[in-house]
This record gives C-alpha cells, sequence and structure tokens, in this order.
C-alpha cells in the first residue's frame, strides 16, 4: 500500500505543483475539477449513510459558491447572499418530499453537502485575500497569489507527512478511534512541528515575519487534521473505506483535498484578519 501510495503521489504531485506555478487559469481549472469530482463524491457517500439529499441541487450550489469565492470583488457581501439564496432554493427543493422528516434531512444534507465540498473554494478566494509581496520577499517573483497558495500546500502537505511519519515511529497513544484507528497524539504533535516550520520558511519567503508561524503554523496544521477526521466521520457514517477509487493508492478526491477543505478558510481568515 505504502508503494502504492508513493507511486501515486509521484505521478500527481508534480502536475499540481507546476499548476500552482503557472498561476491562472491553471489553479482555478485544477480547483474547480477537484470540487466537481469531491461534490459527487460528498452526495455518494451521504446517500449512503442513509442521509436524503439533491445531489444536482447541491452540486449547483457549490459552483456557485465557487465562481463568487473565484471573483469576490464584484459584489461586496455576495458570499452571505449567495449562501441565503442557496438555502432558499434547497428548502424550496425539499418541499416536495411527502414526509416533512425526509424533506427536513433533505434540505439539511444537501447544504451540508453544498458548503463542505465548497471548501475548497477558499484557495482561490485566499489568493484575492493576501497583499502584494514586498520587493525584498525571496518569492516575490511568483506574485503573492501564488506564493500564498504554494504556503497553504506545502503547509498541509508538512502536517501530513510529519503526523504520518511520528506516528509511525512514535506513535502509542491513540485519539478519537472511533473516527480513525492511526491517529495518535505523537503523529499530531509531529504533524504541528513540521507544519510550523516549514510556514516558517514560506513566511520568510513572503516578506512576512517568520514568528508568525508560531500561530499559523498550528491553526493549519490542527485545521488540516480536523479536515481529515471529518472526511473519516463520513466515511465512517457511509461504511465506506475511501470516498472512491479515483486515484490508485489514495482512494477517491475527497481523500486528498479533504485537510484543505477546512485549512483554506482558516489560512484565509488568518491572512484578511494578521497579514499586511
Amino acid at each position: 500500500m505504502l508503494r502504492q501510495r508513493a507511486i501515486s503521489a509521484a505521478i500527481f504531485v508534480p502536475p499540481l505543483l507546476v499548476c500552482v506555478l503557472l498561476g491562472q487559469p491553471w489553479i482555478a481549472i485544477v480547483v474547480l475539477l477537484a470540487t466537481i469530482v469531491g461534490s459527487v463524491e460528498t452526495f455518494r457517500l451521504l446517500r449512503s449513510a442513509g442521509y436524503p439529499a439533491l445531489p444536482v441541487l447541491g452540486s449547483l450550489l457549490t459552483l456557485a459558491l465557487l465562481v463568487d469565492a473565484a471573483a469576490p470583488d464584484q459584489l461586496a457581501g455576495s458570499g452571505m447572499l449567495l449562501a441565503g439564496a442557496g438555502l432558499a432554493v434547497v428548502a424550496v427543493g425539499s418541499f416536495g418530499r411527502p414526509d416533512p422528516a425526509v424533506g427536513l434531512a433533505t434540505w439539511m444534507a444537501t447544504s451540508f453537502g453544498a458548503f463542505y465540498a465548497a471548501g475548497l473554494g477558499f484557495v482561490l478566494r485566499l489568493g484575492h485575500a493576501v497583499p502584494a509581496l514586498p520587493g525584498h520577499a525571496a518569492l516575490a517573483g511568483l506574485g503573492s497569489e501564488r506564493a500564498w497558495i504554494l504556503l497553504l500546500v506545502f503547509a498541509v502537505w508538512a502536517y501530513d507527512t510529519g503526523a504520518y511519519l511520528a506516528g509511525r515511529s512514535l506513535g502509542r497513544r491513540r485519539f478519537l478511534t472511533h473516527l480513525s484507528a492511526s491517529k495518535t497524539w505523537e503523529g499530531l504533535v509531529g504533524g504541528l512541528l513540521a507544519a510550523t516550520v516549514v510556514v516558517a520558511v514560506m513566511l520568510w519567503g513572503v516578506g512576512q515575519p517568520p514568528a508568525l508561524a508560531l500561530i499559523l503554523g498550528p491553526l493549519l496544521g490542527l485545521a488540516a487534521q480536523a479536515g481529515d477526521l471529518a472526511e473519516s466521520m463520513l466515511k465512517r457514517a457511509a461504511g465506506a473505506k475511501d470516498s472512491g477509487t479515483l486515484i490508485p493508492g489514495h482512494g477517491g478526491m475527497l481523500d486528498r483535498i479533504d485537510s484543505f477543505l477546512l485549512a483554506a478558510p482558516v489560512a484565509t481568515i488568518f491572512v484578511i484578519g494578521l497579514v499586511r
């Protein structure tokens, strides 16, 4: 299994990095494709878990939220407006269920599935939120959007790698075994340390104080772990080992982007609140 995962990573990671380095529109294309597949897998898991939903309507709302994230300057407050309108449309779509209890469950599951899968759109929102890089920044040649998205990508990968290696070699005490049998406190600490170190280097690269990594590193690491556990909860509820079979050794698309679904919003909020 480890060999299969390594082969898959060698195949898929380089093209992803190339797309990020190329910038727009390639980043948006990758996010769009990943979100579409992730949305399909999300509603399939919800159905397997026994939650009624309206997959087509939910996926359309996901795409609308993604477009809004890609162009946040077009209308002030458009995110809230779109969220409210989406909830209303999904509610109307759920009225057709003969059993009001099923209708309520349909409304809730469809709304959850749409907003959950749309979390990847914060990768695009992050690109709009970041300030211009100072001229002395080591990564100034990349531009602020690509540099900060790389920071997010490397931070999540660092957490995953650090947690895996620390858990494999030092892991003894497990936590939240009802969601994932392999998670250990030692792995959590190893992942947070790895993410913090990588974030410090990347913050230096974007011209920000590396000391901010003491905040952003753990935040992104914990968010990445929460994203992984959230998808594990969804899979456990559905009785599924993986979200799909798209990527050999890695499962489905959600199995690859789950950490980003929560880490990307955290990175965006951090930038908007603390970075100048």
